[in-house]
């Protein structure tokens, strides 16, 4: 079944419409990320695997093609007065992409060219550094550090003295206490490596007896070549961590990064939280449906904890920033080639 289902996919991408594809090398997606990656995809759209760039050479629009339909993957990465020219020339290329949690000003440039927008979610932004953990609100977050510290708990920042072999052990582990555990998410997340790329940061905790607890992982947000931020990519720990370990190294990690001058940190998506009116036009359907799923137990239990994974965002009280997906047909096989993509079936 599996192989048929790969050749039915073959089929259906070869009968996709022809976009003109650049072929780049890492390092010059790196580059590019470095003068113009800022927002929370930028990095991860320059590093993950199987993504196709529609591109002129100064920046690009990362894609995916799934069941004929082509698939856009955040915002074009370029100099952003580029960024509706990108838009424009990517549309009529693909022939109406789907265009995949994108920034309200990719979402305002799609609105004007026909595309319905509906609000997909938010990304929860610490601004620095103005945002810190003092005052009631974050009394449970400081709680959580202070309780990890007292019980012989360490936090550090790795510079690369782990052994791999132990941060593959600690993913697998972490494997064991997913919904799914076969596979992991893909497209709006890539798969976890146990070594860090070029930019990345990565936390860690050790327990009481040195033991490998928690980890951590940020990409970069860049601005003009200069690191100006960075944004929550994986998170790790073992499966019978105390609730504290992921709220006291994340409060740490923000702290290191307030210290050193940093400007924002993000969390990442949180799936279908507040999926209210886009102020665009939308689909009335995707916007119920997208309510429904979000508050479904089904879709907790089975699929995806999005209400868990929000409610530990809002722990630390960041602005949340709507997020937007765009189409200008939002039918239900062009929705089952995205959740295939994302691998949430």
């Amino acid at each position: 079944m599996p192989s048929l289902r790969v050749y039915i996919d073959k089929v259906l991408d070869a009968a996709a419409p022809s976009v003109p594809r650049r072929e780049f090398t890492h390092l010059e997606r790196l580059a590019l990320v470095r003068r113009h990656g800022d927002f929370s995809l930028a990095y991860s759209t320059a590093v993950q695997h199987n993504l196709s760039y529609f591109s002129d050479g100064d920046g690009y629009i990362a894609f995916r093609t799934k069941m004929k339909h082509h698939f856009a993957l955040g915002d074009p990465l370029v100099d952003p007065p580029d960024r509706p020219d990108y838009i424009k020339r990517f549309v009529e290329a693909a022939r109406s992409p789907w265009f995949v949690q994108i920034g309200a000003a990719t979402a305002n440039v799609l609105a004007g060219l026909g595309y319905q927008v509906n609000r997909l979610g938010v990304d929860t932004r610490l601004q620095l550094p103005a945002h810190d953990f003092s005052g009631k609100r974050n009394e449970t977050v400081r709680y959580s550090e202070r309780w990890l510290t007292k019980k012989g708990f360490t936090f550090t920042e790795d510079t690369r003295n782990l052994f791999l072999d132990e941060v593959g052990r600690l993913s697998e582990n972490w494997r064991g206490e997913r919904i799914v555990k076969r596979w992991e998410m893909g497209f709006l997340n890539r798969p976890f490596a146990d070594h860090l790329g070029l930019d990345m940061r990565r936390f860690v905790l050790h327990g009481p007896e040195g033991e490998l607890v928690a980890i951590l992982d940020f990409d970069p947000l860049f601005s003009g070549g200069k690191v100006i931020g960075y944004t929550t990519a994986f998170k790790r720990k073992q499966v019978d961590a105390t609730p504290h370990a992921e709220i006291g190294l994340t409060k740490f990690a923000v702290d290191r990064f307030r210290e050193e001058g940093i400007s924002v940190v993000t969390l990442g998506l949180s799936p279908l939280v507040d999926i209210e009116p886009s102020g665009f036009p939308e689909s009335n359907f995707w916007r119920g449906t997208f309510q429904r799923a979000y508050q479904s137990p089904w879709v907790n239990r089975s699929r995806f904890n999005l209400q868990g994974q929000a409610a530990f965002k809002r722990r630390f009280h960041g602005a949340e920033e709507p997020t937007y997906i765009a189409f200008r047909k939002g039918t239900l096989v062009e929705m089952l080639g995205l959740l295939r993509l994302i691998k949430a079936i």
